[in-house]
Parts: structure tokens; C-alpha cells; sequence
């Protein structure tokens, strides 16, 4: 933080000069086929399905001189065409890297004739509630736009039902559409979150905004350039984030913290168990579900953490190796689902396959989960690797059909349009 005596403003304009020539104007386009008869087709017979071009825009920040381009998801999903607009009016094709729909972020790259101005990133973890923050975009489609805050919160959860990334960074910068996979940037003008969303009724800024910190960013960015995919470490816990009611009901004096209630089977090695509760990692006090999962996102299988649980009232201290996660959720069908354990392959008499274990509101009435996905389109599968390598070289617009088999050994096939 600056002191009293520094001149802030100077701060707000070199960050501004900095950020601007590199958040670039994004707009992508799709095609949609309208096949549904009218009523005009059936007195005058079908006609050829007319495609209906889609065209949504958003922001986007380069991160290399060479063109790498980071936004949200949900600004390029389903696009077959990206056309970039950097602050100088040059316009570029776009190619998607990768894209990782649970933070919320994508990956993009564009061939540049020259080297970019880029932004560097942040360290998310080391920003303080009040610190000034600078929030650019292009909202209705207008060029660079600087807004200035504060950051209100971190590790704000929207949605405590929803899967997906929920670890904001909270501001009350001005966002408004256009803004999404634009650059939330400190007074030094690095990069410190991607802003992705606002808290409105009306779809315009009323006074919230969040951004996606940049280190979650950061590590799904180099996931998606080292491995095409997303690569998530776990502790292979489950449980609850504690306040008074939840502690009331479960007998404890704690109010804060990761109360662990189930260790999963994959999981059983490490030390901690059922009971504990998870106060830091890392250094990181860990008081909501946001804390633990925003930590987690921005941790690959393998690395090293420093766990502090508290025990039968006595603090204990955990150096472990975080886990691959055996989950693997997939938002086109609606279901999340894990590899068979020893157990599962002898009560189906299979050698592979992935169990449902979870699903949304969507596919909850279907009836599936516990059946055992062992084939997607014709091919088999053995394991959550499987399912992610056919499902990333599948159209989203093609239909997809999956081979199921129930408690009972039945066999079974559903189709998802």
C-alpha cells in the first residue's frame, strides 16, 4: 500500500498507460442451425434450415509479447470463429489454446507481426481487503475503459451449489458487460484477477463486481500451455466449512475452519483423519469452503503443502503431497464422475469403467446415479482419462451416446443432445 504522503493518482495513470494497449476487444461468432418446423412449413412444406449467426463480445488480456491472450470461458464458449481488437485497431484471428470451464477461464493465441505490449502476473495471495484496484475492459463494446476500487473481499463464494470455481476476488470497480475477461490490475499494473462477473438485476454495474484471482488463473494458464488440460491437486477430504450452527450441531467449540468428515479411499495414506479441522495450508487461514478450494485450484497433483489441523484441541502440523483428483466433472452431460474402485469392479464383474457419483438438477431425474458409464460413443472406456479425451474430440454439437450399466448388471444406453 502506498503511504500518505504518495500521490495516487500518478500510481492509477502509469497503471492505466500499462494495462490499456494490452486488454484487447473480443468478439466471437457462432453459427446456429434453426431445424424447428414453423407453422408456416406445415401448409407449404419444410424449407432448408437457416443458420442464425451469434455474435457475443468481451475482453481479453495478453500475457506474452508472442500473443498468448487470457479471458473468461464463457465469453469464446461454443465460438467458431474469435476475432481479437487489440488498442490499436488491428484486428487478429484467434485460436483457443484450451479453456477450463470450472474457473471460468480460457486461453487463447493470436500470430502478431509484432512483439505486444502484455501484463504480468500478480500475486493474488499478498492483495489486502481495501487495497486500490483498477478494473479494464471494453464494456459495451466501447475501447479500453479504466475503472477504479477497492477490493472488497477475497475469497468470495457466489454459489455455494455450484461446482465450479468459487474463490472471488470482490471489488467495487465499475464492470459492466463487455468487462468479462478483462484485467483487474494493482497500482504497479500487474495482473491480479480476470473479471468475470457482477452482482446486478438489471445486467449493469449497481456496485459489486469479482474477478478470478489471478493465481488460480495463472496455473490454469500453464496447464492448458504444458498439458492442454487442467491438472488439479486435492486433499482427498470432504467435510464443511465451520461457523456457530454448524459447530453447534456437530459438538464443537470451533467456529472457524475445514471441518473433515470423510476421507476418500484414494486418500486414506495421508495424515489427516476424520474429525480434524483444517485451520491453514500454507501459511493461508482457511475459514470458508472458498479458502480451501481457491488454495486448491491454483495447486497441481504432486506439489508439497504445509496442512495445520487442529486435533482433539491440539494443533498438528502436516507436510503432504497433494493428490490427482479421481473426480472428473463434466458440465455437457451433468454428471461428475470417478474411476471404479477394486470393490466396484468386482460388484459389475468389469476390469474399468467410471461411476456416477454426483449430477445436476438437470440429469437428477434420470435416475443415474451409481450406474457405470463403459462406453461413449462406441468406444470403450476404463477410466476418467478415457472420457475426457473422447469428449475433447466431440463437437459440442453432436449428440452423444453413453453405454451404461446398472446395479443390477443391466445394460443400458442414454442419449445427451
Amino acid at each position: 500500500m502506498n503511504s500518505g504522503d504518495t500521490d495516487t493518482s500518478n500510481d492509477f495513470v502509469e497503471a492505466s498507460e500499462k494495462t490499456i494497449h494490452a486488454v484487447v476487444h473480443i468478439k466471437n461468432m457462432s453459427v446456429e442451425s434453426r431445424k424447428n418446423p414453423t407453422f408456416f412449413d406445415f401448409f407449404y412444406g419444410y424449407s432448408t434450415p437457416k443458420e442464425k449467426i451469434n455474435i457475443g463480445t468481451g475482453s481479453g488480456v495478453i500475457i506474452s509479447p508472442d500473443g498468448f491472450i487470457i479471458t473468461n470461458n464463457h465469453v469464446i464458449e461454443n465460438a467458431e470463429e474469435i476475432e481479437i481488437t487489440t488498442n490499436d485497431n488491428k484486428t487478429y484471428q484467434a485460436n483457443v489454446v484450451g479453456a477450463d470451464p470450472y474457473t471460468d477461464i480460457a486461453l487463447l493465441k493470436i500470430d502478431a507481426d509484432k512483439k505486444l505490449q502484455y501484463l504480468t502476473f500478480g500475486d493474488s495471495d499478498r492483495t489486502k481487503i481495501g487495497e486500490w484496484v483498477l478494473a479494464v475492459g471494453n464494456p459495451f463494446n466501447l475501447t479500453s475503459t479504466v475503472t477504479a476500487g477497492i477490493i472488497s473481499a477475497k475469497s468470495r463464494d457466489l454459489d455455494p451449489w455450484d461446482d465450479k470455481n468459487q474463490s472471488f476476488i470482490q471489488t467495487d470497480a465499475a464492470v459492466n458487460p463487455g468487462n468479462s475477461g478483462g484485467a483487474l490490475v494493482n497500482t504497479k499494473g500487474n495482473l491480479i484477477g480476470i473479471n468475470t462477473a457482477i452482482t446486478s438485476y438489471t445486467g449493469s454495474y449497481v456496485g459489486y463486481s469479482f474477478a478470478v484471482p489471478s493465481n488460480i488463473a495463472k496455473k490454469v494458464v500453464d496447464d492448458l500451455i504444458e498439458f492442454g488440460n487442467v491438472r488439479r491437486g486435492i486433499l482427498g477430504v470432504r467435510g464443511n466449512a465451520l461457523d456457530s450452527e454448524t459447530a453447534k450441531r456437530l459438538g464443537l467449540k470451533e467456529t472457524e475452519g475445514f471441518y473433515v468428515s470423510k476421507i476418500e479411499d484414494f486418500a486414506q495414506g495421508n495424515q489427516i483423519k476424520e474429525g480434524d479441522i483444517i485451520k491453514s495450508i500454507n501459511g493461508i487461514t482457511i475459514n470458508r469452503f472458498s479458502d480451501l478450494t481457491g488454495f486448491l485450484f491454483s495447486k497441481r497433483p504432486g506439489d508439497m503443502v504445509e496442512v495445520k489441523v487442529l486435533r482433539e484441541g491440539k494443533e498438528k502440523i502436516f507436510r503432504l503431497r497433494l493428490l490427482k483428483n479421481q473426480l472428473l466433472q463434466i458440465p455437457r452431460l451433468g454428471v461428475s464422475v470417478k474411476n471404479l474402485s477394486s470393490t466396484d469392479k468386482k460388484r459389475f464383474s468389469l476390469k474399468g469403467g467410471v461411476k456416477i457419483v454426483g449430477f445436476s438438477n438437470r440429469m437428477g431425474r434420470y435416475g443415474l446415479e451409481g450406474k457405470v458409464i463403459v462406453g461413449i460413443n462406441n468406444q470403450k472406456i476404463r477410466n476418467v482419462d478415457d472420457v475426457k479425451n473422447i469428449l475433447k474430440n466431440t463437437s459440442v454439437r453432436d449428440a452423444i451416446s453413453i453405454t451404461m450399466i446398472d446395479k443390477y448388471g443391466n445394460r443400458e444406453r442414454f442419449i445427451v443432445q
